[in-house]
């Protein structure tokens, strides 16, 4: 990308991306942070391992909707900007939110409970499937060409920060101001409420962010046709390889992240609280080194952080996860759930900023957005319900070898992404 002038307002602008970014996903995870709780206030009362496995399905039935969100948003953004987009995006989910916190439950309607759940986070991953693309490449187009691989890592500093958000509300709670039985009769209520409530202020700063400089640039010079059948057939190895790319990324992150907490309760035995005060400070270091490897990938380039993923990633997954299962405390869990975040941190600092610079500007919304949510719905959004299926049949290490199979995946993957640093590759790849 060419350099352009910077937006009138950028400070303002990247505080508007992030900030959005980060209650979107908050609103995204804290129905797994609070399933724990709610699970039987929505599905029949008799097998609590059956409560989890249906929650865990309705939470794949969000990703499915996650390429359609992809497909609608990135058009959206390619087309009538990346702040438009972005605006309608917190709308979706603000909504799911709003819906889910005044569902009434399974003992007062019946099948109509689980259906209302289904819905809102039909909602909410039609929004999160748009999210993605569109922050990705809002983010790295007004960054300075020199630092996108910093600017576009808050990205994930903001998708697990609204996660770590989700955990700190569920710790907060759990140890200070409410019993169990609170949180499981209306207690993970006010988790919802806050989000939809946090999503209503994010609207209002998303409307007074600046459009990216690529994009007005794209809009006021001869614009270029956008839309699918453009994407495909111009750019068809650059969709193919951030869909490889996110099946590693997608299983790692959602097996180390959002399926780590139950793994902790069901697997290794430790107490509700602890394990989502376990996994909290977890995400704590796994923050922190994101803008670190971010910055790294701005002076090495962004491929050694890729192959240090997967490489390490395909050799140390399977005693990851068996050494966190035979965890004899929270201390040594901590210390092994951070050796994991170190690892898969690779290629999420610079997963932003890879995809985008991919696509020329009247497709990268489109281009980042669509194939990663496509990986999202048929391996991200299955992670837990896969794990729980291999757990309930018997074979609960046959998951660990699944998540290093998809981060293998995602090593051969790398072999043919260009390396797209300005100071390794100056011209754009198109």
């Amino acid at each position: 990308m060419s350099a352009k002038p910077a937006p009138r307002h950028a400070v303002r602008s990247v505080v508007g991306g992030s900030l959005g970014n980060l209650v979107e996903w908050y609103d995204w995870y804290v129905y797994s942070a609070f399933s724990l709780y709610f699970a039987k206030s929505f599905f029949p009362q008799d097998d609590p391992t059956a409560q989890l496995l249906s929650t865990s399905i309705v939470f794949a039935i969000g990703f499915v909707m996650r390429p359609l969100g992809g497909w609608v948003l990135g058009l959206a953004a390619d087309k009538y900007g990346r702040k438009a987009a972005l605006t309608w995006s917190i709308m979706l989910m603000c909504a799911g939110s709003l819906i889910i916190t005044c569902s009434p439950t399974y003992a007062s309607i019946g099948i109509w409970a689980p259906i209302l759940l289904t819905v809102a986070r039909m909602a909410q991953g039609l929004s999160l499937g748009g999210e993605f693309g569109t922050a990705a490449t809002y983010l790295t187009e007004i960054a300075p060409p020199e630092k996108r691989g910093f600017w576009s890592s808050f990205q994930y500093v903001t998708l697990i920060a609204g996660q770590l958000l989700a955990l700190g509300l569920l710790v907060l709670l759990q140890f200070v101001f409410l019993t169990e039985a609170q949180l499981e009769e209306w207690g993970w209520r006010f988790a919802f409420a806050t989000g939809a409530v946090l999503a209503v202020s994010v609207f209002w700063l998303r409307r007074g962010i600046d459009e990216t400089p690529d994009f007005v640039e794209e809009s006021t010079g001869e614009r270029k046709k956008g839309g699918f059948l453009t994407l495909i057939r111009e750019h068809p190895k650059q969709v193919a390889l951030v869909f490889g790319l996110s099946i590693g990324s997608n299983v790692s992150f959602y097996a180390f992240t959002t399926y780590m907490q139950k793994y902790l309760v069901a697997s290794a035995g430790f107490a509700k609280d602890k394990a989502s005060l376990v996994c909290s400070a977890a995400l704590i270091f796994y923050i922190v080194i994101q803008p670190m490897l971010g910055a790294l990938s701005d002076r090495v380039g962004r491929k050694p952080l890729l192959y240090w993923t997967w490489v390490m990633g395909v050799l140390t997954t399977v005693p990851l996860f068996t050494a966190i299962g035979a965890a004899g405390s929270g201390t040594a869990a901590f210390f092994l759930i951070c050796a994991a975040y170190l690892v898969i941190s690779g290629s999420s600092a610079t997963s932003a900023v890879v995809k985008a610079e991919m696509f020329p500007p009247h497709v990268r919304a489109l281009g980042v957005g669509l194939p990663y949510a496509i990986s999202q719905a048929f391996f991200g959004g299955t992670a837990e319900s896969v794990a729980l299926g291999f757990k309930s049949a018997g074979y609960e290490a046959a998951f660990f070898w699944y998540v290093a199979g998809c981060m293998g995946v995602a090593l051969v993957t790398t072999l043919f992404v260009p390396e797209t640093a300005p100071r390794k590759a100056p011209q754009r790849i198109a």
